[in-house]
């Protein structure tokens, strides 16, 4: 349910922006297509949204990438009249194309990192789809502040790094006209996206935290769209992301794509725990691939850490800048031991902790003094603010502080780069590095290491000269809480809060052997030159094809407003269900069977007094009295509450507790349908139920007469389904020899005999009904959950094995939309007693009998 707070999020997610004011109206891009299609011109107020039923003509498919910038660098023109442009060569935008399918166009969305005038943005966006492929997205300068520096920098991109703001000088208290921003220039971007979007067609990969609540906006436009979500920062644990007061806004926003990716599984687990937490979502992984059901729909959870381009670093490394900035490099620091350390200048990279590192070790280890240096390369900083001043002041004060104390003339132990540094010259870095330190206490991924394995392999040997055709060798400390720390088993792991065991860490690093390093070096490189960043585009465009191959064969229809909006998903054939067709087929048959689940079927969910109505009671004694149909209610419910609550139904059937105990009317004997009546399995299993309910705080044990079932709703949701997973196991090995069946549920595990089920019950009454010369030709079968799922399956068994007629007219129904193996829906309890008020309505009064008379059939 969405936060009171935010109720007005359907102004926002509709583009009206009560905080900043109404942007003025400015002219579309022209709708350009590089690939032949049919394009519906998309009125931006339409409410509706876009089915994307129309057949398309397009050849060939495109994808189209959204980022928060585009890759490509812009500068004013010398006679300050227009702009160049030129692409990014270190955009990972632009380099993850190498792994894309090579007849795929690719079209970008995004915004560029210079100001460009109102009157010259029609021009530059033309200039930029036709040369570049690129639709650029220009956000208003107040919503750009608040967008970028307001909300991502100061809201989303600390949290995910997991710092709360404490208070109102710590990280800053929540501004919702920030997040009115965010949303406003996440609805900008899908204005772009639609102006050039063929929906049939393409493929859309949206990239990183500044767009997590787009998928929203473009699926409410394409119900069918084929959308990606890629997130570059960590995903925090929902005890740090439920601080966040849009978080269900943000999460479901999110699940509208079909596949969302992320660098590590600790970042995925936090994910999918917050699914769980918030929405009450399980994941299920099948064949190695992990995947969420929304409401029909299944979303893919890609689990791929990026790599780094080796074209371009290989074409790096061949540059003769290089060589002659790496000749400079080893006459500076002749007879030293380099360090080294290339980070953004960010409150979260760790730079003074490894700063401190480094001094513990000169302290702790003396030999290194006069012969160690660590080189840290500061890149200039994205963000600003009060903590970020006062890291850079800290920064300083340290390396001051270090070398005055163990410094001497001819020797710095501590050099600093605090200014812009060239991929050339940051090579020529790596060449002459011993060791690379990354102390970062949070980072998504972090590729430095990655680039300096490459660095330090060089070359290819038939290019390379004699002098670096020996052997290659290189080592590593990582933080453990980076994204790359996984995939890296050689490098030396350190928890970079731990000065002591950093500073061993690097003396280690440092004093290893060369064989040791060589080994390590060669095991490293193998991975980093192969998991590239093609392969992880390969992998991700491959996952996101398989995830919506069967987007076009589905129906689908959005519901909910603002970002409570959602797609239902269903099969085809699923649809709901028409009461004037049924009552007509009703009227036309003479051996009806009815079978209805209780709770949730006739009788809401929600409801606190389950006791049948009295207009419950009159439809079903109306159906019950027609002696052409055989009526039964089908519940997990005990026999007793549903004797007394149905007994003015006297021609109804009942069979309780799943079907154990079964009766065709209430003059009828309670039948036992189970293979066995003897319950001593109970004191096996009740003993392990209680050593759970002890440990599991909110969970509870309800006793059936026929089972046990072990209740966790309550109980905290991560812990409550462990706690299930462990008892369904120990349940099965203790009751191994008994004739019983261990079933997990949606919160509940449960014991009960074996062969009971609604399946059986319905099998059974189908059975009867043919052995007494009165086949069933309509079948009407109701049930809201997954028992009632048996009963629908028993169906189609039944007719295949003749019990059923193939003419048989079979309405197997479910309650609410949601995927199942019935073929019909309705959408509530309420529906549901009107369908079966008009068919008791249709029944033939002469048919009706003595209500007092014998039931059975």
């Amino acid at each position: 349910m969405m936060s009171r707070s935010y109720t007005n999020l359907l102004d926002l997610a509709s583009g009206n922006f009560p905080a900043m004011g109404q942007p003025r109206e400015k002219k579309r891009l022209p709708r350009v297509m590089t690939v032949p299609g049919v394009i519906s011109e998309l009125d931006d107020d339409q409410a509706n949204s876009v089915a994307s039923d129309a057949p398309s003509s397009a050849i060939q498919d495109r994808i189209i990438i959204v980022a928060n910038q585009l890759p490509v660098k812009a500068k004013r023109r010398p006679d300050n009249k227009g702009w160049s442009f030129s692409w990014d060569d270190d955009s990972l935008l632009l380099q993850l194309k190498d792994g894309l399918p090579e007849e795929m166009e690719v079209l970008y969305v995004g915004s560029l990192k210079v100001d460009v005038d109102r009157v010259e943005q029609d021009d530059v966006s033309q200039l930029l789809l036709d040369k570049f492929k690129c639709v650029p997205a220009f956000l208003p300068s107040d919503i750009l502040t608040k967008f970028y520096h307001g909300f991502c920098k100061q809201h989303l991109w600390p949290l995910f790094h997991y710092m709360l703001p404490f208070s109102a000088s710590h990280g800053g208290r929540f501004d919702r006209s920030l997040w009115e921003a965010y949303v406003a220039a996440n609805k900008i971007f899908s204005q772009r996206v639609i102006e050039v979007i063929n929906p049939e067609d393409d493929y859309v990969w949206i990239h990183d935290y500044h767009l997590m609540v787009l998928p929203t906006f473009l699926r409410r436009r394409f119900n069918r769209l084929r959308m990606g979500f890629f997130l570059h920062s960590p995903f925090p644990s929902s005890e740090i992301y439920r601080t966040l007061p849009v978080r269900e806004e943000i999460m479901k926003a999110l699940l509208n794509s079909d596949l969302i990716g992320f660098h590590t599984y600790d970042y995925a687990r936090h994910f999918l725990s917050c699914c769980s937490r918030m929405l009450g979502l399980e994941y299920q992984s099948k064949r190695g691939y992990i995947g969420v059901e929304y409401y029909g729909r299944t979303i893919g959870i890609k689990i791929m850490p990026v790599g780094i381009h080796m074209g371009q670093i290989k074409s790096v490394l061949s540059l003769a800048d290089k060589e002659w900035r790496v000749a400079e490099l080893k006459q500076q620091f002749e007879g030293k031991t380099v360090l080294l350390g290339v980070d953004d200048m960010d409150v979260f990279k760790g730079i003074d902790l490894k700063l401190l590192a480094m001094e513990q070790m000169l302290k702790q280890h003396p030999k290194w003094q006069g012969r160690a240096v660590l080189v840290q390369i500061a890149n200039p900083s994205r963000g600003r603010g009060k903590d970020l001043e006062d890291i850079q002041a800290e920064i300083q004060a340290s390396c001051k502080r270090i070398n005055e104390t163990f410094g001497h003339t001819g020797y710095e132990p501590i050099v600093l780069i605090d200014r812009p540094v060239s991929l050339c010259e940051r090579f020529a870095y790596y060449t002459i590095a011993e060791c690379v330190v990354v102390t970062a206490v949070r980072d998504g991924m972090n590729l430095t290491p990655y680039e300096y394995i490459v660095g330090r392999q060089g070359v290819s040997e038939s290019e390379s000269s004699s002098e670096s055709s020996g052997p290659k060798k290189s080592m590593l400390v990582v933080s453990e809480f980076i994204g790359c720390s996984p995939s890296l088993s050689g490098a030396i792991r350190v928890n970079p809060w731990n000065t002591e065991s950093t500073a061993e860490a690097m003396n280690e690093a440092i004093s290893m052997s060369d064989a040791e390093k060589q080994l390590r070096h060669e095991k490293h490189y193998r991975y980093v030159s192969s998991h590239d960043v093609a392969f992880w585009s390969r992998s991700f465009f491959q996952d996101l094809e398989r995830t919506c191959k069967d987007h076009f064969r589905r129906i689908c229809w959005g519901i909910g407003l603002s970002f409570g909006f959602r797609v239902v998903a269903l099969d085809p054939n699923f649809r709901k269900l028409s009461i004037d067709h049924i009552v007509s087929v009703y009227l036309r048959s003479k051996n009806r069977a009815i079978l209805l689940d209780y709770d949730g079927t006739v009788m809401p969910q929600t409801s606190h007094n389950k006791t049948p109505s009295a207009e419950v009671i009159s439809i079903i004694n109306a159906l019950s009295g027609d002696t052409k149909n055989a009526v039964f209610v089908v519940s997990g419910r005990g026999r007793e509450s549903l004797g007394k609550w149905f007994s003015p139904c006297k021609k109804l059937g009942i069979a309780a507790e799943h079907g154990f105990f079964m009766r065709w009317s209430a003059n009828d004997e309670w039948e036992l349908c189970g293979q066995n009546s003897e319950f001593g399995w109970k004191q096996i299993a009740e003993p392990v139920m209680k050593l759970y309910t002890e440990s599991t705080d909110g969970s509870s044990i309800e006793t059936k007469e026929s089972a046990l079932v072990w209740h966790h709703r309550d109980a905290d949701p991560g812990f409550g389904s462990s706690q299930a997973k462990e008892m369904l196991d120990h349940l099965e090995s203790v009751l191994a020899n008994e004739p019983v069946a261990v079933k997990s549920g949606q919160f509940i595990v449960e014991v009960k005999p074996q062969g009971v089920s609604k399946g059986m019950v319905a099998e059974k009454i189908f059975t009867t009904m043919s052995e007494k010369g009165k086949q069933a030709d309509f079948v009407l079968c109701i049930g809201d959950d997954r028992s009632d799922e048996e009963m629908f399956e028993i169906i189609s068994n039944a007719i295949s094995s003749g019990i059923l007629s193939s003419s048989t007219s079979v309405f197997a129904c479910t309650v609410g939309q949601k995927p199942s193996k019935a073929r019909y829906y309705l959408d509530d309890p309420a529906e549901v007693l009107n369908m079966l008020e008009a068919l008791a309505e249709a029944s033939d009064p002469e048919s009706f009998t003595d209500t007092e008379s014998e039931g059975s059939l």
